[in-house]
């Protein structure tokens, strides 16, 4: 009779993510999990013949905690606020995971970034519609010029550069959603790009 597994795949996953949470991707080696799992590295190759095979399961894992941490933002009074603040509060407690999912790449592939900027803009495209009063592509400008400056903010707090408050960086968000949310309204063309540029800085300037 075969010999049960030492551990489940699931645990094995487990262990792998808490060492990229500690230590980043870089640090998940098979010789590092079997160090952390107290045993050879036989058991981790019966679940995953490749190492690869694992990070890949690791980053999946890592997606949904940050869409845990969208969910909460959706779930606040002015969800769109809530999803940037969030995003924030990701960065800032799981600085590792950011940077798997938002400051690493694919190589000749399309960058992990975009990927989830994409899929973060079609969880909160619904809400910035009913909320904003928008039709779709609105929202979906909107939502991809506030991630800029989210992900900016997150940029920096994660590699050590950001010193703002939560209450100040509470305060950015909200003064570009209102100035931007202001130009979507009520200049003609700004959505798509085709409004007088040098007229509407002029109205500005002179006003």
């Amino acid at each position: 009779m075969p010999r049960k597994p030492q551990f489940t795949k699931e645990e094995i996953a487990g262990y792998g993510l808490r060492i990229v949470e500690e230590k980043g991707m870089e640090s998940l080696t098979a010789r590092e999990l079997a160090r952390s799992l107290g045993t050879t590295v036989a058991p981790i190759f019966v679940h995953y013949p490749s190492m690869d095979e694992l990070k890949q399961d690791i980053r999946v894992m890592a997606q949904a905690i940050y869409h845990e941490y969208l969910q909460r933002g959706l779930r606040e009074k002015i969800p769109f606020h809530g999803v940037g603040m969030q995003y924030i509060t990701f960065a800032k407690e799981k600085p590792e995971l950011y940077r798997l999912l938002f400051l690493s790449d694919r190589g000749n592939q399309s960058h992990y970034a975009m990927d989830e900027l994409k899929r973060t803009q079609d969880l909160v495209r619904e809400s910035l519609q009913k909320n904003y009063r928008m039709d779709a592509l609105s929202a979906d400008r909107l939502f991809r010029d506030l991630w800029l400056v989210a992900h900016s903010i997150s940029t920096l707090l994660v590699t050590g550069g950001c010193n703002y408050t939560e209450e100040e960086i509470s305060s950015i968000l909200t003064e570009f959603s209102l100035g931007l949310c202001k130009a979507y309204k009520e200049i003609d063309g700004f959505v798509d790009g085709t409004y007088d540029r040098d007229n509407e800085f002029q109205k500005i300037i002179y006003k």
